[in-house]
């Protein structure tokens, strides 16, 4: 991997240089055959504001580049939050060509495999507190029809059914003993 540092209107200091060098160097562990880094820092001097702006020009193998620029008024947060774009956007990189490949290693399988688990005690979870009711929306009804059907179970607080319309209706009991009607 090629490294290039250059400095605009800001004179880079020996630390400096070696931070950055630090920072780029964590970019190889995405594993994508990077070719080359370019990390520019500026000083700017914008709206009588003093501060930095750091760029990063990632050149990967098949002719892909990320470019990622922040701003800060400290040059070590610009390059900081600068890289952790630029981590994030190679990590977004790096996983949509590992879903592409369908090659995933033992600790992603099992990590996958123990989130497969816990949703589906999750949903056995909920499906026992679910009750299934059969709805007879087999055949059409007349308001009053309904209304009887309704008033006749105490403990149904709603009936729902397709009118003679074709249309689907829900009657409900209101608090005041009346019946509504959507």
């Amino acid at each position: 991997m090629n490294k290039h540092i250059a400095g605009r209107h800001f004179e880079l200091t020996d630390p400096i240089k070696n931070y950055i060098e630090n920072a780029i160097d964590s970019l190889e562990k995405y594993n994508l055959e990077i070719i080359s880094v370019h990390c520019i820092v500026s000083g700017d001097t914008k709206n009588g504001k003093k501060g930095y702006s750091v760029e990063f020009v990632v050149n990967l193998k098949d002719k892909n580049t990320v470019v990622i620029t922040q701003r800060d008024k400290d040059v070590y947060a610009a390059i900081d939050l600068a890289l952790e774009r630029m981590k994030k956007s190679l990590r977004r990189f790096a996983d949509k060509i590992k879903d592409k490949s369908g090659n995933l290693s033992i600790r992603e399988l099992e990590s996958e495999i123990e989130e497969a688990e816990e949703q589906l005690d999750y949903i056995n979870d909920i499906d026992e507190d679910i009750v299934p009711m059969d709805l007879e929306m087999h055949k059409p009804l007349d308001f009053e029809e309904a209304r009887e059907i309704l008033a006749s179970d105490p403990k149904r607080q709603f009936l729902v059914f397709n009118d003679n319309e074709g249309r689907l209706r829900v009657m409900y009991k209101r608090a005041d003993g009346k019946y509504g009607l959507y």
